[in-house]
């Protein structure tokens, strides 16, 4: 196989994807609504509570909104790759994920292609939601809009390999509501995206320890650091690093003879 079969195989799988997203109009909207409502409604009524909040160890004081910001645009990247998982399945009773992973490519390209293309789906929705932000007054510096463009893609990757792993588990498309509430749910709440760190070790040293720990906070924490002009290296390297261990244990729970395929017969 040569490299232009690859790159057709990328191009098709990326194509068929935006296809569905803009066939889909309601999943564009809701996932934009989820974020909206947080802003303009949980963070009003929240701002005269918590007052500023300090991005360590760089001093920089923000308002709640512009705070949460950041993590908001990571619920879109955590729903967009659990929706991502949900057509996975729904593909897969279908059949047509059975025609994907049988074509003359290696498989682990397929799912990393697959991947890919939905990860670019969720980062043109994190973008709208920024440019409704900025309507809204939260305007990071113009440069941060570039610079958040790679950690978009990371954390994008990582939170998709976490959905493409979970429907590699689902047998069925009814059991993934299930799903849903016991991943997504604990990880937005259990995380650095509504609230700092040092709010959380105030409150509950439990919680907080939690919160450092998950996947999705070191993912926000790389956004919001980008998106203000700044790198924060252990959030790029956790991010990396769960995002590795999500996705080679999707390509194996996706293999005929060793994963979890073979051990619900096909």
């Amino acid at each position: 196989m040569g490299l232009m079969h690859y790159l057709r195989a990328t191009r098709a799988i990326s194509a068929r994807e935006l296809l569905r997203f803009v066939h889909q109009r309601g999943r564009f909207v809701a996932a934009l609504v989820r974020p909206l409502v947080w802003l303009f409604i949980f963070a009003a009524g929240f701002r005269s509570t918590l007052g500023i909040a300090v991005i360590p160890p760089y001093e920089t004081y923000i308002l709640y909104e512009e705070y949460i910001t950041p993590g908001l645009t990571g619920m879109i990247l955590l729903f967009n790759g659990m929706q991502s998982s949900l057509s996975m399945v729904y593909d897969r009773e279908m059949g047509s994920m059975r025609m994907l992973l049988v074509a003359p490519l290696p498989r682990w390209y397929l799912l990393v292609s697959k991947l890919l293309a939905s990860t670019l789906v969720s980062i043109v929705q994190a973008y709208v939601f920024l440019g409704i932000a900025w309507l809204y007054q939260i305007q990071p510096p113009p440069t941060g809009y570039l610079a958040v463009f790679p950690a978009l893609i990371l954390g994008g990757m990582m939170l998709g390999a976490l959905g493409m792993l979970l429907s590699s588990f689902i047998k069925q498309l009814e059991n993934f509501a299930g799903v849903m509430n016991f991943v997504i749910f604990p990880m937005f709440f259990l995380s650095t995206a509504l609230y700092p760190l040092w709010r959380l070790e105030e409150s509950s040293p439990l919680l907080a320890t939690l919160a450092r720990y998950n996947p999705f906070s070191q993912a926000v924490e790389l956004i919001r650091f980008a998106l203000y002009g700044h790198f924060n290296q252990y959030a790029f390297l956790y991010t990396l690093g769960t995002m590795s261990v999500f996705l080679i244990l999707a390509v194996w729970g996706y293999n005929p003879s060793k994963g979890m395929l073979k051990r619900r017969g096909g």
